[in-house]
């Protein structure tokens, strides 16, 4: 899990690539879409501006498809995150879905307003407790992908 500080971090660190300035067109765009209705920018990118908290469960959830970026417009939540070889499987992947689910433990973080998270690949992420929540979640497509640490 990366965890920036804010977009304009973001914008910095991501500024190469058409995907990850759909990321940031779509976040402009917030102000002209209904809430927790899916969007899309292109083919690369789906998005939803999101009230209220994400849905807590007792299982991880893990893509291998699109990666999640979060931006935290309001409130704050916890999140908790591991890598997959760390957890155990307890729902094979969902090529319709996207989606894997792992049991197991990991460390949490909390995630404030301004802040964004973007959710790799090879981990899996529970949400625990939001308070206030609004957010931007973006689902991107890992193709032609990459992460500037890596």
């Amino acid at each position: 899990m990366i965890i920036l500080a804010s977009l304009d971090q973001f914008k910095s660190l991501y500024r190469d690539g058409r995907k990850w300035n759909r990321c940031v067109e779509a976040i402009e765009n917030i102000g002209n879409i209904q809430p927790n209705a899916f969007h899309s920018v292109g083919d690369s990118l789906a998005y939803r501006l999101q009230h209220g908290p994400s849905n807590a469960n007792e299982q991880f959830v893990g893509h291998r498809r699109y990666f999640d970026v979060h931006y935290y417009l309001a409130g704050s939540e916890t999140i908790e995150c591991a890598d997959k070889d760390t957890l155990t499987q307890v729902h094979p992947y969902s090529d319709e879905t996207d989606r894997e689910y792992f049991e197991g433990t990991a460390q949490a973080h909390r995630i404030e307003v301004g802040q964004m998270v973007i959710f790799e690949n090879h981990q899996a992420h529970r949400f625990s407790a939001a308070d206030n929540l609004q957010k931007v979640v973006l689902r991107v497509t890992i193709e032609d992908g990459y992460f500037l640490n890596k």
